[in-house]
């Protein structure tokens, strides 16, 4: 029989495997607790259960948790973890301090399948998804696991293109037998695909991001190619008439470009297309790879664009890039990746 990794599973799974043989929730609770609080490598060392049921999930289960495979330290502090699975799938994490909050931007597949031509991770192309365990992983399974805070759902890969898994991680993150992280310090980030959101919206408490490039479909399409299926006016209808949760946090995020979406005609547009919507605007300096031609827009072009949008009642700000010497920045993942194995 094939042994499966606790490290992934809920407290109710692990009770469901277990209630046979008369042990309580209780013991899933302690099993689930010396996963992901304690981060425990070995079965036999799970504390708070019976010897017998520790022997019993040892010819069931091993932990899951496993170490990254290289890493590389920013100037700025920032770390980027490279991970292989059993199946040979290659991502990468990032770990980024910064005084108090410590966040650990996750990956949810190998690789990428949607294509936007800007993103060094959709040129590396889709290799596979990744499971709960192995996204939860990338949290506990790094040195700076006893210190992480925060949880951002940014890294290789559409989270939303593998919502299962992505809905099991946050759930297993922000639960109290897991990593007992509030939802309001989790955010999962897409570039849009609608009947994902809604799932999303529906059965997680987590903060919401949507990736933009452009407010005009007609420019979008060519940078995000799902726009044609699922355009960015319908998700925006729908998050104007969408419940927002309590104390979720609804947001954009806008990768600025010099002379690409930076004009005037831009920031009207913007203006426009979140008409009545209580949304914050994250604008993010572009990272250009080898031999690209595009460039960010200046600093002084970013906070035209957030004043302006201040200006008119929307709330804007600037994310300073982290991690840019490594590529460990937005859409600079799995750059190097084809040169690591």
């Amino acid at each position: 029989m094939t042994r499966k990794a606790l490290c992934g599973s809920t407290a109710d799974e692990i009770y469901l495997e277990i209630v046979s043989s008369g042990h309580r929730y209780a013991h899933a609770v302690a099993i689930a607790n010396n996963i992901y609080k304690k981060k425990v490598h070995d079965i036999f060392l799970i504390h708070g259960i019976p010897g017998k049921l520790r022997e019993k999930l040892s010819g069931i289960y091993f932990t899951g948790i496993f170490k990254p495979a290289t890493s590389e330290i920013s100037a700025d502090k920032t770390v980027k973890y490279l991970f292989r699975n059993e199946a040979g799938l290659s991502y990468e994490t990032v770990f980024i301090p910064d005084r108090k909050r410590n966040t650990v931007c996750v990956s949810t597949q190998s690789g990428c399948r949607m294509g936007c031509p800007f993103c060094l991770t959709g040129q590396y192309g889709f290799h596979g998804n990744l499971s709960a365990g192995e996204i939860i992983n990338q949290i506990i399974g790094i040195p700076e696991a006893g210190i992480v805070n925060h949880v951002v759902f940014m890294g290789m890969g559409e989270p939303l293109d593998n919502l299962e898994n992505t809905l099991k991680a946050c759930q297993i993150i922000t639960s109290e037998w897991g990593l007992a992280i509030s939802p309001r310090n989790v955010t999962v980030s897409t570039v849009g695909i609608t009947p994902s959101i809604v799932k999303y919206l529906q059965d997680c408490d987590c903060n919401f991001t949507l990736s933009l490039f452009s407010p005009f479909a007609e420019e979008r399409i060519k940078a995000v190619p799902v726009e044609k299926k699922y355009p960015v006016n319908e998700i925006i209808e729908l998050l104007k008439n969408y419940p927002v949760k309590k104390k979720r946090r609804v947001s954009i995020a806008y990768i600025m470009i010099k002379d690409v979406n930076d004009t005037d005609r831009h920031l009207e547009g913007l203006k426009v297309l979140i008409r009545g919507l209580k949304i914050r605007i994250n604008l993010l300096p572009y990272h250009p790879g080898a031999n690209d031609v595009n460039i960010s827009s200046t600093d002084v072009r970013m906070h035209y664009f957030k004043h302006n949008l201040i200006i008119s009642g929307i709330p804007a700000s600037i994310r300073a890039s982290r991690g840019v010497d490594i590529s460990a920045a937005c859409g600079l993942l799995a750059s190097g990746l084809k040169n690591k194995f």
